[in-house]
């Protein structure tokens, strides 16, 4: 009797038996997958992880259908890691593996099946089974895997569709494709031949009866002066001169005019064009060979260099050393619109070694990826990518980055696995032996606590590149501005100021409200009612260009009601604001000037950050209204401005991490002020100008928040002296899930002797419909973390054991974030 142990991609803790005959076993390795029966009628796309002959005592098993793969898919490695992953966050080994895996190399039943547009299908080449599947294509758009079950009459249709889609001939349901065509946009400059003194006699010389011609020129000097560093655009220069495109072509034809095209700025990334000759600084080489030594000992270590200190480049040092020895290389970023900016960055300098794994690529795109990184190919020797970029198939994986490591887009809030991705990254570099390096301007406490207790290793970089200053950042009071009639709509006198005296220099400013949509509420001034949605315990967002209500945590929307639900008094108004209230502001009080809104709501869609960030660094863009997308180490060498309209609502959060978040947050967002030869200006408009953590962001005292926040940590029983664990319970019924949360509460209590905290009700405690109870409970660092865990899962066990309280839905967050 043979057998295969596999994971299944259902939330399911442990592994499956299914039997295979003798030359199913000699054939099947680990890491493939096979199409399997599980239940009365499903078939799963299930993984290999182990082969023996030890017959299954509890259940009689099944045979398996078929095997999908000719190699593995799957390394031995990722499967170890995997199973970390499942332990440490006490989630199930299945969630992990549908987590990871693209969900292309994941056929199911309910999967759909289309065909691939514009290709030609030689019928001639396809086999009987094949064809029927490509003729019930003609006639219906597109297919589920069970359909196709019925129109074969066989169950075991996974291998036949997989040829398919080998072939070419079909694709799995994609979300809606865009294809982004970069803008490209028709600059034009003065011909190099009348550049000097004389070259200018003879330009006039040249166009003396031209008149039109003659005034384009002169306009074009006028231009060029005013706005200093700006590219000067044809569309621009035709209508500042009153004149038409035809008498510009007229000049590029005398060649007194060249015109040239700005999409190239984005792949001549400047500094690092000429292959090797990226140059470190004095402060960049101490740090890179500090770097070095500190690995000769130490498998992780930090680099806390200030914003704009040019962590990049020798992250760029680093990488050129470790594919020198034919490694490969990993590079975490938080936030899918850095991967946009910095793939032009590494592409510029290691051509197409570079290969991108996130999200916002299609099913075909990350398994291409997948694969190359399996055969260790030329293509993905680096690559970049949001967290989920840690799952592929590495072989030889030698050196990590985790850039802006403090961010927390690096944890996964749902669906399980809840992991963190530096935490993860770390344990798999010790599987490779390789190297982790974390970079940030503003580490998390956890980080440095690790640095500074020799853990890791720690180099520090305090000044910018090209000693460009640190922005000056200046506070401005909005109790007192207010008092004194100074506001305009939500910005300040100093404000506005500071954004005249930008432009008019031809810099950008950007500006930052931690808030997507108009304004989060909307109130009834006659009977004070609030519109709710109907699944959440929430108010309803207003979004003014859709004109609706909206609730961010379900989706749900309303039209804007004309008046009240409760009262019906059209008295409405609305209170608090978003970025596109801020942009709507913005364009009353700059109304020549070309404003831009960098949040969720406009950079949906495979490419939009490229869009936003593109125009931004073409200049196109004057002023950046966003949320703390734009706070994560984007890089723009024109803004001199940066204001943050509302500093409080960052600081009062019921969360451990508020203070250290906000210092983290208007640091980074600050950061982005003043990156080149001029030293940036900040903007802090807050209530509480006073507040510890705001005088720490305006020194720049990184080691006073630490210092303060570590002290409050120790005494409160939180990271980086305690882990913590959070149980969240969901039910529809408000009494069962008291009473549930309660038992379980109680029984922890008895077991753990250490603190348990609850139940408690979240301060936004209905989510879809379903009621919401947590628990925390709180590790020390010298208790054995395994064996409290094992004991949660027991009890946690016996909760589900208990009939009344099945129906309760667990879900655990280690590392809680």
């Amino acid at each position: 009797m043979y057998f295969v142990e596999v994971i299944l991609p259902l939330a399911l803790a442990k592994t499956f038996t299914y039997s295979v005959s003798e030359a199913e076993y000699d054939y099947i390795q680990k890491g493939m997958r096979l199409a399997v029966p599980f239940g009365k009628s499903k078939i799963y796309t299930a993984l290999a992880i182990d082969l023996h002959q030890n017959k299954p005592t509890l259940y009689e098993a099944k045979e398996i259908h078929q095997i999908l793969d000719e190699k593995p898919i799957v390394t031995e490695n990722q499967i170890k890691h995997w199973q970390w992953i499942a332990t440490y966050y006490m989630c199930a080994i299945g969630d992990v593996y549908r987590g990871a895996l693209p969900s292309a190399l994941l056929l199911e039943n309910e999967t759909l099946i289309t065909q691939k547009e514009a290709v030609f299908v030689d019928e001639s080449q396809l086999t009987d089974d094949e064809f029927l599947i490509y003729q019930a294509l003609q006639q219906q758009s597109s297919l589920k895997v069970q359909d196709i079950i019925g129109i074969l009459n066989k169950k075991n249709v996974f291998p036949i569709i997989q040829k398919l889609i080998d072939k070419n001939i079909l694709v799995l349901q994609e979300e809606m494709q865009e294809n982004y065509k970069p803008k490209l946009v028709r600059y034009i400059r003065l011909h190099s031949k009348y550049e000097s003194n004389e070259g200018l006699n003879d330009l006039l010389e040249v166009l003396k009866n031209a008149n039109k011609q003659k005034e384009i020129v002169l306009t074009y000097f006028q231009l060029s002066a005013s706005e200093k560093k700006k590219p000067i655009s044809v569309k621009k220069l035709v209508e500042a001169s009153n004149s038409t495109p035809a008498v510009v072509k007229a000049l590029i034809d005398k060649e007194i005019f060249e015109d040239y095209l700005l999409q190239e700025d984005r792949v001549n990334f400047t500094g690092a064009s000429n292959d090797s000759q990226l140059q470190l600084s004095e402060a960049q080489q101490k740090a890179f060979d500090e770097i070095k030594s500190s690995f000769l000992e130490k498998e992780v270590c930090l680099l806390h260099g200030v914003t704009s200190s040019g962590k990049t480049e020798i992250y760029i040092k680093l990488i050129e050393d470790y594919l020198a020895t034919g490694k490969q290389i990993l590079y975490l970023l938080p936030e899918i619109a850095l991967t946009t900016q910095l793939v032009t960055r590494l592409q510029a300098h290691f051509g197409n070694k570079v290969a991108v794994f996130h999200s916002k690529y299609n099913n075909n795109e990350r398994v291409e990826v997948w694969n190359q990184v399996i055969q260790n190919s030329e293509k993905a020797q680096i690559v970049i990518g949001a967290r989920s970029a840690l799952f592929l198939p590495f072989s030889n994986l030698g050196f990590i980055i985790v850039d802006e490591e403090h961010e927390q887009t690096f944890k996964q809030v749902d669906p399980a696995p809840r992991y963190h991705a530096r935490d993860a990254s770390i344990v798999l570099a010790s599987f490779f032996k390789a190297k982790v390096l974390l970079g940030s301007a503003t580490p998390s406490l956890e980080s440095y606590y690790n640095a500074t207790t020799a853990k890791y290793g720690l180099v520090e970089i305090k000044t910018r590149y090209g000693n460009v200053m640190m922005p000056e950042i200046e506070l401005v009071d909005l109790k007192d501005k207010y008092f004194r009639k100074r506001m305009t709509g939500h910005f300040s006198d100093v404000l506005i100021e500071g954004i005249i005296t930008a432009l008019n220099l031809g810099e950008q400013v950007i500006l930052f409200q931690n808030r997507r949509g108009y304004s989060p509420l909307l109130e009834c001034m006659t009977c004070g009612h609030i519109p709710q949605c109907q699944q959440c315990d929430v108010s309803l967002t207003y979004h003014k260009h859709k004109n609706q209500l909206r609730c961010h945590y379900c989706g749900y929307s309303i039209a804007k009601p004309t008046n009240c639900h409760s009262c019906s008094s059209i008295d409405l108004t609305t209170k608090g604001f978003g970025t596109e209230q801020i942009q709507q502001e913005l364009t009353q009080l700059f109304p020549e000037r070309k404003i831009g809104r960098m949040d969720q709501d406009t950079t949906r869609g495979k490419f939009g950050f490229e869009k936003i960030i593109d125009s931004f660094k073409n200049r196109e863009i004057d002023i950046m209204v966003g949320t703390q997308m734009l706070a994560k180490g984007l890089d723009f060498d024109n803004v001199s401005l940066v204001g943050i309209m509302n500093a409080d609502n960052m600081l009062y959060h019921s969360d451990f991490r508020a203070f250290e978040r906000s210092y983290q947050t208007m640091t980074q967002v600050a950061g982005r002020s003043g990156r080149s030869e001029k030293q940036g200006k900040v903007i802090i408009q807050t209530y509480n100008p006073d507040h510890n953590t705001i005088q720490q962001v305006t020194n720049n005292d990184y080691l006073g928040m630490y210092k303060e926040q570590l002290y409050d940590r120790q005494i409160y029983k939180y990271p980086p002296y305690f882990r913590i664990i959070r149980i969240t319970l969901k039910h529809r019924d408000f009494d069962k899930l008291k009473e549930g949360s309660m038992w379980l509460y109680q029984v922890l209590s008895q077991h753990l002797n250490i603190p348990v905290l609850g139940p408690e009700e979240p301060a936004i405690n209905r989510i879809r419909n379903e009621y919401l109870r947590t628990i925390m409970i709180k590790i020390p660092q010298d208790l054995s973390i395994i064996g409290t865990k094992k004991t949660i899962q027991k009890i946690l066990n016996s909760f589900d054991a208990v009939p009344q309280y099945r129906s309760i839905r667990v879900s655990l967050n280690v590392d809680f974030y």
